[in-house]
């Protein structure tokens, strides 16, 4: 250690907390991850622990610490302990006369949000949980306990005209290394150790704050109702010299008595009628660029107002929306909108063709087979081939291939398939589709002569929809898997997620694994589905798994890797000589 580090005793106190963190499993390691990083990278000897200040991830607690450190080991072994930098005896020159000191440079004042600003109003909402908190809060559930602490709206401009949010405030505080964010797939956040100090400079102005921010407290007893008193009015109080802080007047309680932070872990229940089934639509699917709003105003004309937005995968998909906004927020939950078990995907003809040239199509089918929704609905819109391709005689090529497109999504992927004509009739089986949902989740007493595109159950068979705690997923693969488990022990339930969940989980890039990444790296290689993706990474589940396999061989066995080990796979993932030598053109020469 000590050939890499000019400061190998700093450096080994800092590797000792680091280990410690980790061990705990405490919220620490990020801060001492960073710490460790610059020390180690650092050329400079440092005389003093405060001289440390100026690498990234050092703050004015942890050098104190380690001037403690420091100090111990000195006594221990008989040293005496160096001085603070600038701080010694004076010098006397040459001729006797005593130098004047070095002008002390002036301490740098300590970080002070202005009062009711953003970053004020997120370092209050973050402090509401104990130092010992060890999940964090999403950036709902910090919105809503931040927000009666902020003049400006975390969700809305101040005016048309402008585009950030007292949320984007976040970015300073992450910046200044006063608050951290992790997690996945909902990005969590928590107060630093520098957080916590300006969090309890500010809570010195409230009254009765002395006892509000707990040194230790018990994941079983902390809660997100406020711990910072209300004041009776407002007033300067000096913090540390700065005066420019006031004590707001009366924050409003945030939620009822005896919400978790940590919240339920199993499913939360919406019975019928306690939610409407309302339809989400894509922001992008529009009539024509300049007719954005036919969807919408035809659907409306019918009976049923869309919820327009912008949506991660899938052209259309159906919620349940809470009649109380506040239901879910109860649970610690985000929003109000949970995700039903239907999805569309809307294609014409001719996008149809284009997509499967370019490979969306196929990355679009695994990423719907990966959404957990059970049933997925491929509406296809007729289109005549454009008059080129009619003219050099590729039209016939092109039907056959939409032809053996559509065959595979029904018979392979299971999904079911709907034919319109025109945009008009895609827009009449929306209308229809979502008036039958809400039949069958009970919301209104409407017929439909739409049938279910259901391919499980019947619509008399479902009675409620249960919600998965957003903390209980890790990751898609553990989401899907908590999907099966659920589903196999109550059908009849609709088991879903809160939309920006989903959202979150459907990401083309938030919350990519190596793994989700190495299978869209294989499909890259044309003739590489997805399916066959997903059978190779069985057999090596990284590229480096892969690219091993491949020098372990001698170059003239490369081409028949493939078509040797997955020579047995059935139907139409099964793996030719020619595609196996195609792959073995890009990985076997990674090496």
């Amino acid at each position: 250690m000590s050939e890499e580090c000019a400061n190998p005793l700093l450096l080994g106190w800092i590797k000792e907390w680091l280990d410690q963190a980790r061990e705990r499993n405490s919220k620490g390691v990020t801060v001492y991850k960073k710490a460790y990083e610059s020390m180690k990278a650092c050329p400079l000897a440092f005389d003093h622990p405060s001289q440390a200040q100026q690498l990234n991830g050092l703050g004015p607690k942890l050098c104190e610490r380690l001037t403690e450190k420091l100090k111990a080991y000195c006594q221990e072994n008989g040293l005496p302990m160096p001085q603070v930098p600038g701080q010694g005896s004076k010098r006397t020159s040459d001729t006797g006369v005593a130098e004047q000191p070095t002008k002390k440079p002036r301490k740098a004042r300590p970080y002070v949000p202005a009062l009711r600003s953003g970053p004020y109003a997120l370092l209050l909402g973050l402090a509401t949980q104990g130092e010992n908190a060890d999940q964090g809060l999403t950036k709902a559930h910090l919105i809503e306990v931040a927000q009666p602490y902020c003049d400006n709206s975390f969700t809305a401009p101040p005016d048309p005209t402008k585009f950030y949010t007292a949320w984007n405030s976040m970015k300073t505080l992450v910046q200044k290394d006063l608050v951290y964010e992790h997690g996945r797939p909902l990005r969590k956040y928590m107060l630093s150790e520098e957080g916590w100090e300006v969090a309890k400079r500010i809570q010195k102005t409230l009254p009765g704050a002395s006892v509000n921010i707990p040194a230790s407290t018990s994941n079983s007893s902390r809660n997100h109702q406020s711990q910072i008193a209300p004041a009776t009015g407002d007033r300067p109080i000096p913090i540390d010299g700065d005066d420019d802080i006031l004590v707001p007047a009366e924050p409003t309680p945030l939620l009822g008595e005896g919400t978790h932070v940590d919240g339920p872990t199993e499913p939360i229940v919406l019975p019928p009628g306690n939610f409407t089934v309302e339809l989400v639509l894509d922001t992008r699917e529009v009539r024509t660029p300049k007719d954005r709003a036919y969807i919408s105003d035809e659907l409306i004309k019918k009976g049923i107002t869309p919820h327009v937005r912008a949506l991660e995968l899938g052209d259309a998909f159906w919620v349940a929306k809470c009649r109380d906004p506040t239901y879910l927020a109860r649970y610690g939950e985000e929003g109000d909108e949970v995700m039903l078990d239907w999805i569309l995907e809307r294609k014409r003809l001719d996008d149809l063709i284009g997509s499967i040239k370019d490979g969306r199509f196929h990355e679009q089918k695994f990423r719907l087979g990966r959404s957990g929704i059970k049933n997925v609905i491929y509406l296809i819109e007729e289109f005549t081939v454009s008059h080129a391709d009619a003219s050099t005689g590729s039209a016939s090529k092109y039907q056959e291939m939409a032809a053996s497109a559509i065959a595979s999504t029904q018979v392979v992927n299971g999904y079911f398939l709907k034919r319109t004509r025109t945009i008009d009739d895609s827009i009449r089986y929306l209308a229809r589709m979502t008036k039958l949902l809400r039949k069958m989740y009970g919301a209104h007493d409407l017929s439909s002569d739409e049938p279910c595109p259901s391919q499980s159950g019947t619509a008399s068979s479902i009675t409620s929809v249960a919600v998965i705690p957003s903390r209980r997923i890790s990751s898609t693969k553990s989401y899907l898997s908590l999907l099966d488990e659920l589903r196999a022990k109550d059908p009849a339930v609709t088991y879903g997620v809160t939309f920006s969940t989903f959202s979150a989980l459907a990401s083309k890039s938030n919350t990519l694994s190596l793994r989700d990444v190495f299978l869209k790296m294989l499909m890259c290689i044309r003739g590489v589905t997805g399916e066959r993706a997903m059978e190779i990474q069985r057999l090596w589940p990284t590229p480096r798994h892969l690219v091993e396999a491949y020098m372990a061989l001698e170059p003239h066995q490369r081409d028949t890797l493939m078509s040797d080990k997955l020579h047995s796979v059935v139907g139409r993932k099964n793996f030719g000589k020619a595609l196996s030598k195609k792959i073995a053109e890009v990985w076997g020469e990674a090496g």
